[in-house]
């Protein structure tokens, strides 16, 4: 039975969006791994010129006709899209990937929390609030992060919240063929630069295998998974889901990258996945946001 068919069995998107993240996280990993090679800015722009080539075969996007009131946040969209890509590499450079990742997802945290008005929602902001205090070496030096990494995978979720406010007037029409656009608009802006800083090595043919691996593991296939995922599961489910992606990042980064976190760095990380996990379940269905992760 094809993966698209709307009789597969109520389990099998659940484990395609587990198959999406660990994708994506195994992804982030290897790109960290090209680090003292080209560094991140020269990733980013082999992940964006690969996965933006990979994504205008599959979404054929000149076919798109935008309307002129679509046209700016579009733009944005594709900005805040290639910005969030440099920055969390950037980020990844000097902190942990599974820090990075929850000091990533407060942005969409934040933008699920202003979006609501109810006492309730004052748990969660404590929690998250909680988890960054202690993520964050603040007034002392409690879990040795970077602070500048730190810095960068802040911005990376700003970046993020923006890409979804952003997104969803952009793609109103067109769904997930939008992000062909946004992709391409993104490299255009960060491909030069990521190329520049990198100088000379980025263009050794020994790192096509290893970029087009982390093309396919950050993008073609965890999109493609996770757009199979948001049409059979309730937004509920799916934003629950996506709150363990800290999670797993950190243990990617344990397994691949050798990372290990302190026991408070953990408990600090997963009051962030509480948090995030309290606000999807207890969001009310007409504001919540369906979002596709993108790194």
């Amino acid at each position: 039975m094809p993966l698209t068919s709307r009789k597969m069995p109520v389990w099998l998107p659940i484990v395609i969006l587990l198959i999406a993240m660990t994708s994506i996280q195994g992804g982030a990993s290897l790109a960290k791994s090209l680090f003292p090679l080209v560094g991140a800015p020269g990733v980013t722009a082999i992940r964006l010129a690969l996965g933006t080539l990979i994504l205008v075969a599959v979404f054929k996007p000149w076919r798109l006709r935008f309307k002129p009131e679509q046209r700016l946040p579009l733009l944005i969209y594709g900005l805040s899209l290639g910005a969030m890509n440099y920055l969390f590499y950037l980020s990844i450079q000097s902190i942990p990937l599974g820090i990075a990742v929850a000091l990533e997802f407060t942005g969409p945290l934040a933008l699920a929390l202003f979006s609501s008005r109810r006492a309730v929602d004052f748990i969660w902001v404590v929690l998250a609030v909680t988890g960054l205090w202690f993520l964050l070496p603040l007034g002392q030096d409690i879990s040795h992060v970077d602070l500048t990494g730190a810095a960068f995978a802040l911005g990376a979720g700003a970046c993020w919240a923006l890409y979804i406010l952003s997104g969803q007037k952009a793609g109103a029409d067109h769904g997930p063929a939008t992000v062909a656009i946004g992709s391409l608009i993104a490299a255009v802006v960060f491909v030069p630069i990521g190329a520049w800083e990198a100088g000379g090595a980025i263009w050794h043919w020994s790192l096509l295998p290893l970029g087009l691996g982390v093309a396919i593991l950050s993008t073609a296939l965890p999109y493609s998974l996770e757009m199979i995922a948001l049409t059979r599961l309730p937004t509920r489910t799916f934003g629950t889901l996506m709150s363990m992606e800290p999670g797993l990042a950190a243990l990617s980064g344990m397994l691949f990258l050798g990372e290990l976190l302190s026991w408070v760095q953990w408990l600090a990380l997963l009051s962030i996945i509480a948090a995030s996990v309290g606000s999807t379940l207890t969001l009310k269905r007409e504001t919540q946001i369906k979002s596709v992760d993108i790194n």
